[in-house]
Formats: C-alpha cells, structure tokens, sequence
C-alpha cells in the first residue's frame, strides 16, 4: 500500500512538471542584448554561443556514461551458472 502511495506521489509530480511549461529566460540581460544584436547584424557570434551551450549541455552526459560504462566493465559478473529446474544449466556472459 505504502509503495503504491508513493509511486502515485511521485507519479503525479512528474507529470506535473512536465505539462507545466513556463518559459524562461536563461541569460542575463546583457548576454541577450548581445546575441539580438549580433543575429541581426548578421554575425556569427550566435553560433558560437548555441555551440557553447551544446558543450555544456553535452558534458554531463558524456561524464555519466563513461563512469557507467567503467562500472559495467568493473562489476559485471563473469560465468554465472543458474540451476534451474530438470538440470538444465544458464549461463550469463
């Protein structure tokens, strides 16, 4: 009961923040000023900074999948035999 209470808690949280879509604006005034400028004048100093937040954005990912592919290699278990019912054996490799 105590499980199911809280996956329908934790359930309806996330469907909340997904359906609520608020924009928001994520530079400083300054930065913005800059890049509406820039992208009008025809410069390409946009580009450069939608480049920059793909590296951010991408960074953390790269990072994550590479700890979770060492501690795949690391802790994965070799040759593990399962006895099952009428003597048949499986093996994980």
């Amino acid at each position: 009961m105590k499980k199911g209470l809280n996956f329908l808690f934790v359930a309806v949280v996330f469907s909340l923040m997904i359906c609520s879509v608020v924009p928001v604006k994520a530079q400083c005034a300054m930065c913005s000023a800059t890049v509406e400028t820039s992208s009008q004048d025809g410069s390409n100093k946009v580009n450069g900074l939608n480049s920059g937040i793909m590296y951010l954005l991408a960074a953390p990912y790269i990072a994550v999948a590479v700890v979770g592919y060492i501690w795949y290699k690391k802790y994965r278990r070799k040759n593990v035999e399962i006895n099952m019912r009428g003597g048949e054996k499986l093996n994980l490799n």
